[in-house]
């Protein structure tokens, strides 16, 4: 097997946290602050720009040695080196993972099948840098001989949210092409981007891996009707390209053999940005920083592949969120970063994170008795203090939440700066203490009033909510990329203790089957069976349309 299989719950460290949790479970992080003036500077990692702060956790000393422990329990250095040297670790689908072959440097090897690969990577880097430079430069123009303005990315999952979250999150850093994302089978979300667009100096970038799925030709379609409208068939070679490997089906919709990106099998959609798949990224923001962003993603899969687990960013993450969810019974994780430019980064993980962990069977087949996978949500601060904090500081749930900040603002505005950073700061201490009953008190005229003591109360919170802190010498192609390569190795790690498979999605193809069964039933009318519900949705739609 290339990788190991051990249920976590059979091991000595499990069953050592089992009752190590029984003695800490009521633990106030605050006492723990208070017994040791160290805590802080134990529990943060300093690495490249990134100073990870872990300390507001519910941990001890003893926690994270047990945590590390089941790390090694497990076999996890194994594991990393299997999914690095190119082995078939997503065993259900026959296939490597190697992501990060991607952002791997040009001399470096790494083999699929006896092959290795980077040679192949970097003739599809040559090809996105060439084409990225002619269309930016006005080299590459379109039917009517005018240079491209527009470009529009045309796919679904991870070929739309990983590329979308990027450029959104790049926008500083974007030249004068503006960029559409078309994604929903929704007729009128394409609609409206197509208000938006000249057919004359739009380019069409569809996404596909098999060039068969039904939201991306769907689009693709319907944009294609609506640019003959104003060109002829051959135009449609010199304003569409595509990612895919089905080149027959890419060439029958009347796009250039010369203008599709290949894939591979060994790349998965949610990993897939640093490809070709986003070659929608490159052409926003140019191709160097586009290089930059997967050199940054390398610099953490080495940080990741080679340091010492505790002081490895994603590895003590996850072993965290292990703590949360398997013992404390934490079902959700918020992701906050202080970055409006930030405000697709929680929705992406949404994908990553739960597509990837979201099994209930282990790797041997069988059904699982403990937890796996996290919700994840969240939104930028500030703006979600002022929606959904609420509930962190005083409801009953636990959730734990990654705050992600940087300190240097890029338009260089100081006064928004400290304001943001304050506001970073003060809500993770904030869930830390909460608020004691003293402290309310003393905020009244009238501590011993009637009022004081009715609203007492209500004004109290207990604290104790754990966070870390992520905090980042600045926004940039380079240091998104090792925050995103940070989160994909943090979902490996815990996969592999959670004994699943992280890299197939089985789950979503049922959804898939039955919407092209009813589909089919709208078209012939008639309906098969079905249950009473679904039935009754289906007569009610027919009878509307």
């Amino acid at each position: 097997m290339a990788l190991p299989n051990i249920n976590p719950t059979t091991t000595d460290s499990w069953k050592r946290l089992q009752e190590h949790f029984k003695t800490v479970k009521d633990v106030h992080m605050k006492d723990l602050f208070a017994q040791d003036k160290e805590r802080a500077n134990k529990f943060t990692i300093k690495w490249d720009d990134f100073y990870v702060d872990f300390s507001k956790n519910r941990i001890t000393e003893e926690t994270f040695n047990y945590l590390l422990e089941l790390a090694d329990a497990v076999k996890l250095k194994d594991a990393i080196k299997s999914q690095f040297s190119g082995e078939v670790i997503n065993q259900t689908e026959g296939r490597a993972v190697l992501h990060t072959a991607l952002r791997a440097p040009k001399d470096s090897e790494c083999h699929v099948d006896v092959v290795n690969v980077i040679p192949e990577v970097y003739q599809v880097k040559q090809k996105i840098e060439g084409f990225t430079n002619e269309v930016v430069n006005g080299d590459r123009k379109g039917f009517t001989g005018k240079a491209f303005t527009d470009v529009v990315n045309i796919g679904i999952g991870g070929s739309d949210l990983g590329p979308a979250m990027v450029v959104d999150a790049l926008q500083y850093y974007k030249n004068h092409l503006t960029t559409h994302f078309v994604s929903n089978v929704d007729g009128d979300h394409v609609n409206e981007v197509i208000k938006k667009l000249n057919p004359e100096t739009t380019l069409f970038v569809v996404v596909s891996k098999t060039f068969t799925t039904q939201e991306t030709l769907s689009n693709a379609n319907t944009l294609k009707d609506w640019f003959l409208k104003s060109a002829s068939e051959d135009a449609i070679a010199k304003h569409f390209v595509a990612v895919s490997t089905n080149i027959q089906s890419v060439k029958s919709f009347g796009i250039d053999e010369n203008n599709i990106f290949p894939m591979w099998d060994w790349v998965g959609g949610r990993f897939s940005l640093w490809s070709a798949v986003g070659l929608t990224i490159s052409l926003a923001v140019g191709y160097t920083n586009f290089e930059s962003l997967l050199h940054g993603a390398n610099k953490m899969d080495d940080h990741f592949k080679n340091e010492d687990f505790k002081t490895n960013i994603p590895v003590v993450l996850a072993l965290i969120s292990i703590w949360y969810n398997n013992f404390f019974k934490a079902e959700s994780e918020a992701v906050i970063p202080y970055s409006q430019y930030l405000n697709q980064f929680a929705t992406y993980l949404q994908q990553g994170i739960m597509e990837s962990n979201g099994k209930s069977v282990d790797r041997n087949g069988d059904s699982i008795d403990y937890e796996t996978g996290t919700l994840i949500w969240g939104e930028p601060g500030t703006n979600s203090q002022h929606a959904f904090f609420q509930l962190i500081h005083q409801g009953t749930k636990l959730i734990p939440a990654d705050f992600i900040g940087f300190t240097k603002s890029l338009h260089g505005n100081q006064d928004h700066q400290d304001k943001l950073i304050s506001n970073f700061l003060a809500q993770t201490e904030a869930l830390l203490n909460g608020k004691t009953e003293d402290e309310v008190l003393s905020e009244f005229k009238n501590p011993l009033g009637e009022e004081s003591q009715k609203l007492l109360p209500f004004k109290v919170f207990k604290g104790n909510k754990p966070t870390n802190t992520i905090f980042i010498n600045k926004l940039s192609p380079e240091s998104l990329g090792k925050l995103i390569a940070m989160y994909e190795h943090k979902i490996f790690v815990q996969g592999i203790i959670w004994n699943i498979f992280s890299y197939d999605q089985f789950g979503v193809e049922l959804g898939k089957q039955l919407a092209s069964k009813i589909l089919k039933e709208f078209n012939n009318s008639t309906i098969s069976n079905h249950d009473s519900s679904t039935t009754n949705l289906l007569n009610y739609y027919k009878d509307l349309v």
